[in-house]
């Protein structure tokens, strides 16, 4: 996925397996959007890290026009559910289960890590409007933490 291209149009989940939402259709109504992935819930750099930044950052970010804000990894949604919950921030971020890769695939956004549980999304924030990216960033060694924080975002809004 790069600058200027649409949203894949593949279904993921929100609060439970059978909430499927088509990921192209729900970022299309919103003039100005952050989509951001991480390797996988509750894992260190994620969840001390990326979703506290962006929490921190949260004003900041609606200041400049933002009106969603949404992670993505590969976990199942009750996972993804149980993550959101550990954070107690109401709505602020929504939580994308992306369970069977299928984002992270048609996205280009994804490693393979077998020996440690199979296919991951890579770290990255991608600034969305109407559903179509404007800026994306990937972090390059698949374990930075750097372009794809929300102080970096944030310098793009």
């Amino acid at each position: 996925m790069k600058a200027s291209d649409k949203l894949p149009s593949v279904t993921v989940n929100e609060k439970k397996p059978t909430d499927n939402i088509n990921i192209a259709d729900f970022f299309a109504p919103y003039k100005k959007a952050i989509l951001f992935g991480v390797p996988g819930a509750f894992t260190p750099g994620c969840a001390k890290t990326h979703v506290p930044g962006y929490l921190e950052n949260y004003d900041k970010i609606k200041a400049k026009g933002v009106e969603k804000i949404a992670v993505i990894s590969v976990n199942d949604a009750y996972v993804m559910q149980a993550w959101r919950n550990s954070y107690n921030h109401g709505d602020k971020i929504t939580f994308l289960a992306d369970p069977r890769a299928e984002f992270a695939k048609a996205a280009d956004l994804y490693f393979d890590v077998s020996d440690l549980g199979g296919i991951r999304s890579k770290r990255f924030a991608a600034i969305l409007e109407n559903g179509v990216v404007t800026r994306i960033d990937v972090e390059s060694d698949n374990s930075g933490l750097e372009c794809s924080l929300a102080p970096a975002i944030l310098r793009h809004l």
